[in-house]
């Protein structure tokens, strides 16, 4: 037998091979202690795990941020992109080669800032990903300058005097773009929520925008305080065809059921500012995918090959 076909019938082997939650960890993260990205990492593990997603046919696609480190912590594929470039990365990448699982990781800067034109039409096109912002109020990375999201008034390196403009509402923001199919929103600190928020994101078809609030311990530690400290101050929005978590009855007794399918509720809810809510603000699986009806046409290896000579040698001297 040949040592190529040695080498199939081990992939193969491995393939049947079940991976637990640890073995997608390429290395440990190096976030600050008490980060919101690790929780996410940890709920991401266990999703990996519970689909059994194979590593080579995953990919993580990030910009730039804390939470844009993800693919050096995930042992999948990765491509860490530059700033606010995650999403047009991650669209080729689904249009090219549609039958692999693409996730996206970026943080509130990355995607409502600089990248704030891509995340809408990533949107409006729908391409069958899992789009993780994780939200701090803060660019962290570049220590403590005011982003998008956070609240007006809030002090740091580039206002301090505070935030003169209100904070941008990332769900209102999804909600108002059309041909959106899947806004929800989580907490890092909820972690039973945040894994069932995932799971519900990666069956939907379509392009799964979550929005994951998430503790910076550095900047902007007291943000989310008030609801980690007292949780009557969060509503959890349940529904039969949503996010619902049975243990979680005894912890926040505000819970609302709300149907995911109706958009002008969504709308409100997201809307008002009352309460934190947490829950699937829309979905709707029967809109197209933006890769079945932009299919790119599939080219071999060796044509790629040949069609990329025939250019270099037009400028051949």
């Amino acid at each position: 037998m040949s040592s190529l076909a040695i080498s199939l019938l081990d992939l193969e082997a491995d393939s049947q091979v079940c991976l637990e939650a640890d073995d997608y960890q390429k290395r440990p993260g190096k976030w600050c202690a008490g980060c919101g990205d690790f929780g996410a990492l940890n709920a991401v593990k266990r999703l990996l795990a519970k689909e059994q997603l194979q590593p080579e046919k995953t990919v993580f696609v990030s910009g730039i941020g804390c939470s844009s480190r993800f693919p050096h912590y995930v042992n999948t594929y990765g491509f860490h992109g530059i700033h606010g470039r995650a999403l047009p990365v991650a669209t080729g990448i689904k249009l090219a080669r549609p039958e692999l699982d693409v996730f996206v990781t970026m943080g509130d800067g990355d995607c409502t800032s600089i990248g704030a034109g891509h995340w809408i039409h990533a949107t409006r096109y729908n391409a069958d990903m899992v789009v993780l912002m994780l939200d701090n109020n803060i660019y962290g990375l570049t220590k403590n300058q005011t982003s998008p999201t956070t609240p007006q008034g809030y002090a740091s390196m580039t206002s301090p005097k505070g935030a003169v403009l209100p904070a941008l509402d990332p769900l209102q923001a999804t909600l108002g773009v059309s041909n959106a199919s899947f806004v929800a929103q989580t907490a890092d600190w909820v972690p039973a929520h945040l894994y069932a928020t995932m799971q519900a994101a990666y069956d939907h078809p379509g392009f799964s925008f979550v929005r994951i609030l998430q503790r910076c311990p550095k900047f902007t530690a007291d943000v989310f305080q008030k609801n980690i400290e007292n949780p009557d101050l969060t509503e959890l929005l349940v529904h039969e065809n949503g996010v619902d978590v049975p243990s979680l009855k005894q912890l926040f007794k505000a819970r609302r059921v709300h149907d995911p399918k109706n958009i002008d509720d969504a709308r409100a809810l997201a809307h008002r500012t009352d309460k934190l809510r947490l829950g699937m603000f829309f979905r709707d699986d029967s809109l197209p995918v933006y890769e079945e009806i932009r299919a790119v046409p599939k080219i071999s290896a060796e044509e790629k090959v040949a069609r990329l000579n025939k250019e270099f040698e037009r400028y051949a001297v």
